[in-house]
């Protein structure tokens, strides 16, 4: 999904986040598996509920802004992750529990990746314009947990839990700031990268959640 070539003088930074996005994938399809044997899905289920998790975000990117075929879908070891993950899942759920938390601060990484990847996109289609980068990093970060969670028939962790979209949102924020003073994409990823993390992280720690209105 990243575009960066691997011949520019950070290829290596380039490779880091290629690696990320795979990881991110990763990250994000194995809570779609949880969420699926939670509900009480068979392997098809479990594989499907992945998969939407792991790569409806980009896809739904891609295809906004008329990227076809879609990134996750020309690249096979998108879709194969997704599959390992949902099949690993199906025969180590119960071992696999316990760590529940810790899969977490994957899914918290994955955030960050695919914020700054998604935002990158549309940078790169549409220069400077906030909110094609807003729009891409958001729809690739939240894009397949919102799915996830309506295809299980409950309200999206995002409108009603923590700091989620909008960690995601404070990534583009940043990212978009940088980039206007005129700092590289490859130097400015990172640090977004971070700050994303970082945030989601903190906010599960101590609950940060943003106001709701008394009813």
């Amino acid at each position: 999904m990243w575009r960066f070539s691997l011949s520019e003088p950070l290829g290596s930074v380039s490779l880091l986040i290629q690696l990320l996005d795979l990881f991110g994938t990763a990250a994000f399809a194995v809570t779609g598996a949880f969420k699926a044997v939670e509900h009480k899905s068979d392997i098809v289920g479990i594989v499907i509920l992945a998969s939407i998790t792991g790569l409806a975000g980009g896809v739904i990117r891609d295809i906004t802004f008329n990227q076809f075929p879609p990134a996750a879908m020309s690249n096979p070891l998108y879709v194969g992750i997704a599959i390992a993950m949902a099949v690993a899942i199906f025969f180590l759920y119960g071992s696999m529990k316990k760590h529940w938390n810790l899969f977490l601060k994957f899914d918290a990484i994955g955030l960050g990746v695919f914020t700054v990847i998604g935002a990158t996109v549309a940078y790169n289609l549409a220069g400077l314009n906030f909110l094609a980068m807003a729009f891409a990093g958001l729809i690739t970060a939240i894009g397949g947990g919102i799915l996830r969670d309506v295809f299980v028939n409950e309200v999206p962790i995002v409108f009603v839990k923590e700091l989620y979209a909008t960690a995601s949102f404070a990534g583009v924020v940043m990212l978009f700031a940088l980039l206007s003073a005129g700092v590289p994409l490859q130097v400015a990823a990172i640090p977004c990268i971070v700050a994303v993390t970082a945030l989601r992280l903190l906010a599960m720690k101590y609950n940060w959640n943003l106001p709701r209105p008394r009813v």
